[in-house]
C-alpha cells in the first residue's frame, strides 16, 4: 500500500529530492483500491484474490503505464514485503517483465516463511483452516477493512501521554518485531489510522499456506479443485529462477517475518542478485524499513547509492 512509505520516513520525497520520478503502487482490495469495471465490492466474488494476481497482472499493468507514461524502457523497483512477494510472482509468472526493471530492491523480502517468528502469521497458519471455514460460513470476505471507527479509537488509544499507547506499539510488535528504539510514537494514531487498511480473507490464507507448506506457491484450493485447476494435487511453485532481473536484498537481524535464514534461502535461489546487505542496526524489524526514525541512514542513503551504481555501469 503507497501510503506506508510516508507516515515516518518520507522515502519517496529522498528520491524525488534527488531528482527521480517517483511513482507509487498500490495493490487491489485495500480501502484506497476497491473499485472495478464490472465486481461489486459487497460480493464475494470481487474479493476472490491473492497475492498471486497482484503479481500476476496488477504489478504488470502499474509498471506498463509508468512506462508508457514516461517513454522509458526500464524502472528501477523497490518493494517491500509483500511488494518483493508480487515482483517474485511477476517475474516468475511473466519473465518478459525481467527486462524492464533496471534493479530490485527487495526490502524484507519474502518468498519462503519456514523460520518465520510472527506470532500474527504462525496464529493464522495454525488455524487457517478453522477461521477460514468460519468466515466463509457467515459470509465475511474482507480481512480487517479500515473505519473511521478504528481511526478515531487510534486517536484516543494511541496518542501520546495515553496509558494505553504501550498496547499499539506491542501490537505492531507481535507481527514485525520489537523495536521501540526506532518506532515515532507520537506518529501511532496516524499509522492506525490508515493501517491495515483491508484485504481479502482469501489473501491472508495463503499467506497461512506459505508459511504450513514451507513452499512459495499457488493459492491451494484443496486436491480435487487443485487437480481441476492446475491440473495437479497440489498447487505450482513459483520457479523463482525465472527472476533474471538484477536483485539487491535488503534485510534484518529483528525481523520475525522475513527471517534471516528464509532470506537466505531466497538469495541462493534467485539467479541474478547483485548483493545480499543486512542493516546494521541488530534490533531493525520488519516495519522499520518503511516507519524508522533513523532509516535513511541505516536504509536509504544504500538503496540511492545502489541506484547511481547502476546508473553509471558499475553494477
Amino acid at each position: 500500500m503507497r501510503s506506508v512509505w510516508f507516515f515516518v520516513t518520507p522515502s519517496a520525497y529522498i528520491l524525488s529530492d534527488l531528482g527521480y520520478d517517483v511513482w507509487m503502487g498500490n495493490v487491489r482490495g485495500n480501502r484506497y483500491s476497491k473499485k472495478h469495471a464490472t465486481l461489486d465490492v459487497r460480493r464475494s466474488k470481487f474479493w476472490q484474490f491473492t497475492f498471486h494476481e497482484m503479481g500476476k497482472y496488477d504489478l504488470p499493468a502499474m509498471i506498463d503505464h509508468v512506462l508508457n507514461t514516461t517513454k522509458h524502457e526500464q524502472l528501477h523497483y523497490i518493494g517491500h514485503s509483500q511488494g518483493t512477494m508480487t515482483f517474485w510472482i511477476m517475474c516468475s509468472e511473466r519473465p518478459e517483465y525481467n527486462k524492464k526493471i533496471k534493479l530490485m530492491q527487495a526490502l524484507a523480502p519474502v518468498a519462503f516463511l519456514n523460520n518465520c517468528k510472527s506470532l500474527g502469521v504462525n496464529f493464522l497458519a495454525y488455524f487457517r483452516r478453522p477461521v477460514g471455514i468460519l468466515l466463509k460460513l457467515i459470509g465475511v470476505n474482507e480481512f480487517l477493512p479500515s473505519s473511521e471507527f478504528l481511526g478515531l479509537f487510534s486517536q484516543i488509544m494511541c496518542k501520546d501521554q495515553s496509558l494505553t499507547q504501550e498496547i499499539c506499539t506491542n501490537a505492531i510488535f507481535i507481527f514485525t518485531g520489537y523495536d521501540k528504539n526506532e518506532m515515532n510514537t507520537t506518529m501511532l494514531p496516524i499509522v492506525f489510522g490508515h493501517t491495515p487498511a483491508g484485504a481479502s480473507v482469501k489473501q491472508i490464507m495463503h499467506y497461512g499456506q506459505v508459511k504450513d507448506s514451507g513452499k512459495f506457491r499457488q493459492y491451494d484450493y484443496g486436491y480435487f479443485d487443485n487437480y481441476w485447476k492446475y491440473g495437479s494435487l497440489y498447487p505450482p511453485e513459483y520457479d523463482l529462477t525465472k527472476v533474471t532481473a538484477k536483485v539487491a536484498l535488503h534485510y534484518s537481524q529483528n525481523d520475525w517475518l522475513a527471517e534471516q535464514k528464509d532470506v537466505e534461502h531466497l538469495y541462493e535461489t534467485l539467479p541474478n542478485t547483485v548483493g545480499k546487505y543486512m542493516v546494521g542496526f541488530e534490533r531493525f524489524n520488519h516495519l522499520d524499513f518503511v516507519w524508522a526514525i533513523d532509516a535513511k541512514k541505516m536504509l536509504y542513503d544504500k538503496l540511492t547509492k545502489m541506484i547511481e551504481l547502476v546508473e553509471s555501469g558499475e553494477v
